[in-house]
């Protein structure tokens, strides 16, 4: 085993929270704050540039634009339950939609680490202080602190 390789973490595409963050004691509750985002849907496959690396959107997925400017991809699959729309923005339309208030699990890492998403190919970079994000859902994300500060409550 290398010590120097990256801790690597597997998003599951299972409903339900992950051992490897639920089962670890460092790991804290919070709550998604509900922030104004502006969405546009993907037409085609195409690629998403994230701050931790490039995510590959399907047909119908969102791509998310925060208020910081960073960009993230959520499925279709998961994109209802997780946000809504704007008036007068309709949904399933882009423009305005707000995050829902759901609740997460969240582990701060000390050390660099991976996340490989449910579709196997994308692949998210982590640096020590950035946060390892459970959504619930089977799938996993990462989140500097900064962003982390202003987008959840620790709520346990």
């Amino acid at each position: 085993m290398n010590r120097n390789a990256p801790l690597v973490f597997h998003s599951s595409g299972r409903t339900g929270f992950s051992n490897a963050v639920d089962g670890n004691p460092r790991r804290v509750g919070a709550r998604k704050l509900a922030k104004e985002i502006q969405v546009r849907f993907a037409s085609s496959d195409s690629p998403v540039h994230t701050a931790e690396g490039v995510v590959h959107a399907k047909p119908g997925d969102a791509i998310i634009t925060g208020t910081s400017g960073e960009h993230w991809r959520v499925s279709s699959a998961h994109f209802p339950s997780k946000y809504e729309p704007v008036p007068p923005t309709r949904c399933g339309d882009p423009g305005t939609y707000r995050s829902k208030r759901y609740r997460i699990l969240a582990l701060p890492m000390e050390q660099p680490f991976e996340v490989i998403l449910a579709d196997g190919v994308s692949r998210l970079s982590g640096r020590p202080g950035d946060w390892l994000v459970d959504y619930g859902d089977g799938s996993l994300g990462i989140v500097s602190p900064a962003i982390f500060a202003t987008t959840y409550e620790i709520v346990d």
